[in-house]
């Protein structure tokens, strides 16, 4: 996926969940986050952002913060895209040409399903399979995990995926790594144990669980490579 024009910035703050100030070319400017996300480990004052103008002129924010570098030690910066919607679009270029189906599979997006909306259902043949995707930020030395915050609506997804293989479907979760240099995903059992019992539930009921990364631009998100998953966080 590609943004239409991106800007480079400075991270000053970020008073709520939907904006941030940021500094563009020595200009205060606010920027609509989005992402939801605390993304703490991301946005600190003074780091580098990737910012991209809005379409509509007359919308209260002119940009949408899409990508941040984060600084390492020793190392060059991590370019992390944090758009809460860019993983979605990534999925849907990748999962046509995953080899998880095959090429007249037909995928439609956001079905319900119980008391859930998967990202995506499709049909291919006689399969009919649900595909719920996560996007993934947050990065410690090298290993990604999910989630950075506890997900109440992540951990009824799962188990709604259980009840749809229970139902004859398949199903699968598949992370969305927003980054590169990822060596595995481990779920954040830290942060939301209720969220790793759930996938480890999920994965012994038949749920397929992948991960992929991705190579990141300033202006673009492209699935890469597959990621290995290590359950137990």
């Amino acid at each position: 996926m590609r943004y239409r024009e991106v800007v480079a910035g400075r991270f000053l703050r970020r008073p709520n969940r939907f904006v941030a100030y940021t500094e563009i070319e020595g200009r205060e400017t606010v920027a609509h986050v989005k992402n939801t996300g605390r993304c703490r480990e991301l946005l600190v004052p003074g780091c580098t952002v990737y910012l991209a103008k809005s379409d509509n002129p007359a919308r209260r924010t002119a940009y949408d913060l899409v990508a941040v570098e984060k600084p390492r030690e020793g190392r060059a910066p991590l370019l992390i895209n944090m758009d809460a919607q860019a993983p979605n679009e990534v999925a849907a270029e990748w999962l046509p040409q995953s080899g998880l189906f095959s090429p007249s599979a037909r995928l439609r997006r956001e079905v319900s399903f119980g008391a859930s909306r998967f990202d995506f259902y499709v049909e291919d043949g006689d399969r009919r399979a649900f595909v719920e995707v996560k996007g993934v930020t947050l990065e410690e030395a090298g290993v990604a995990r999910f989630p950075d915050a506890p997900t109440a609506r992540g951990v009824k997804h799962l188990r709604e995926l259980i009840s749809a293989v229970e139902a004859g479907y398949e199903a699968f979760v598949l992370f969305v790594l927003q980054m590169k240099e990822i060596a595995v995903l481990r779920p954040n059992d830290e942060t939301d144990p209720a969220f790793g019992e759930a996938l480890r539930a999920a994965v012994a009921a038949g749920v397929r669980v992948l991960a992929v990364d991705c190579a990141v631009t300033p202006d673009t998100l492209t699935a890469d490579a597959p990621v290995p998953v290590e359950l137990n966080g």
